[in-house]
């Protein structure tokens, strides 16, 4: 190989395209801006969402619900994760240990799917009424 040998691959390198210099470059006259109108001019172009001065499409529709700024941080666990878990006080470093929620959660809830069969004690772990209920039958507790 040699310096003078070297070129970029076949098709990687494309000219810039030059418009406005004449009819012989296909892009003459209006440079493919097609006749009159705010596009064609220089400067003359809108912002995202403008529609000619009509009342734009995001301000006639209402606004609706809210994006939770927690939400990422709340982790979900399962009753059949938590009959799999080798340990029986369950806390949310343990739960992190297991692998069943990401670092960056900071609180996790037990959901009623699936089912448990042995005795475990949540703490600092919330749980809906459903899954409250399974823990207690199977002769678990949760402390708040």
């Amino acid at each position: 190989m040699f310096l003078n040998t070297i070129a970029p691959a076949a098709g990687s390198t494309a000219n810039r395209r030059r418009v406005g210099r004449g009819i012989g470059s296909g892009f003459g006259k209006t440079a493919g801006r097609g006749h009159k109108g705010q596009k064609s001019r220089s400067g003359g172009f809108h912002r995202l969402g403008f529609e000619g001065g009509q009342m734009p499409m995001y301000r006639r529709l209402p606004k609706r619900g809210f994006t939770s700024m927690t939400r990422r941080f709340v982790g979900e666990v399962t009753l059949a994760q938590l009959n799999n878990l080798p340990v029986d006080d369950i806390d949310l470093q343990a739960l992190k240990q297991a692998g069943l929620l990401g670092e960056l959660i900071t609180s996790a809830k037990v959901v009623a799917t699936g089912e448990i069969s042995r005795k475990v004690t949540l703490k600092g772990v919330a749980a809906t009424k459903g899954a409250l209920a399974a823990i207690q039958a199977a002769g678990g507790s949760v402390v708040e």
